[in-house]
């Protein structure tokens, strides 16, 4: 009898036991799950509004569609590499992922200079976007960067116009200022008679506001209201110097094929979804920061004397020219936006 009763109880527990894991669904599984982890180093400073509006949200974004199965380990500029060793550090591995802007890698990426946006080209941002994922040109950078084991994906493209302490009135105003720029940006600047400079993000704000520069480029008005630039330089110049991919994700390409099949397909609809979205959600938040900036800032728009918009046209095209120097590929892509700008009635 004793040894029956202690059976029973045993039986009851078992019961018990099987009915406290059937009344917390999912653990198991939870427990057995494979959490794959990926560095991620960003060009963008935590203050960047893309920091937060991009990187996060794709962060946030693959974390919930795989189950937490990807998860994004993110590192502001900075932190792990400078913004131009980037691409060496994902193209060797030994970070999975990282945000770059192609004026980083102009020296093994042929068309980095035309992705990182001729000046004076695309006239409105949906131009931008047709080319990079219709026309066929973002295909063209993805082809270069897959030479060096890397998965090149545009995060937006949107405009990148300057701010100034004191307004340009003038040809001579233009060519006085000492300006923070980057990549093909930076070198037509300086052709055209400014003095131009890279600074990495981190530096940018100390620099406009000791007055090493007195003019700067951060993307356009979103940009430039994260970074605090609105602070010294209250003038915000149009029309932009240009529309452009001028933020992308690079991921070491051994990295994606490693990933089990449904977290790869993820990842790819999602960074294509990304594009489209932040593309559309940066000119809707253009509009309102500028109007911010203007009301609570006194900030104004600085147009171009007309003068000045056609000297800078000139020199723009001279300097198209200089990117087909870089080679059969980046001749090919020039001549690709020449032929799309014909047809829109641009050249």
């Amino acid at each position: 009898m004793r040894m029956l009763s202690a059976l029973k109880k045993t039986m009851a527990a078992v019961a018990v036991s099987g009915l406290a894991v059937a009344m917390i669904p999912g653990q198991a599984v939870a427990q057995d799950k494979e959490v794959i982890t990926w560095k991620v180093q960003s060009h963008w400073p935590s203050a960047s509004s893309s920091y937060e509006d991009s990187l996060v949200l794709l962060k946030n974004r693959l974390e919930e569609r795989t189950d937490g199965r990807l998860v994004l380990q993110l590192h502001e500029a900075g932190a792990l590499f400078k913004a131009k060793e980037t691409f060496n550090a994902v193209s060797r591995g030994v970070i999975e992922m990282g945000t770059i802007s192609p004026a980083y890698v102009r020296d093994k990426i042929q068309v980095a200079g035309i992705a990182s946006g001729l000046p004076f080209a695309f006239r409105n941002v949906w131009e931008a976007a047709y080319f990079h994922k219709h026309v066929g040109f973002e295909e063209m950078i993805r082809e270069e960067a897959a030479e060096y084991g890397v998965f090149y994906s545009t995060d937006k493209v949107y405009p990148t116009e300057m701010v100034v302490k004191e307004p340009i009135e003038s040809w001579e105003d233009f060519t006085s200022l000492k300006i923070r720029s980057s990549g093909t940006l930076q070198k037509f600047l300086s052709e055209a008679g400014a003095s131009a400079s890279y600074l990495p993000g981190e530096e940018l704000y100390p620099a406009l506001s000791s007055g090493v520069v007195d003019a700067a480029h951060w993307g356009a008005a979103q940009g430039a209201m994260s970074m605090s630039l609105y602070d010294t330089a209250k003038y915000h110049v149009r029309p932009p110097l240009n529309i452009a991919g001028t933020d992308a994700f690079i991921i070491n390409q051994d990295a994606i094929d490693e990933l089990p099949a449904d977290i790869r397909e993820t990842l790819m609809q999602t960074l294509d979804e990304q594009f489209w979205y932040r593309t559309n959600e940066y000119l809707y938040k253009e509009q309102v920061a500028l109007a911010k900036a203007m009301k609570e800032q006194g900030v104004k728009i600085n147009t171009l004397p007309e003068e000045v918009q056609n000297k800078l046209a000139a020199a723009a095209k001279e300097s198209w020219e200089a990117e087909a120097e870089q080679g059969e590929k980046a001749e090919e892509a020039l001549n690709m936006l020449k032929d799309f700008l014909g047809r829109l009635g641009y050249l």
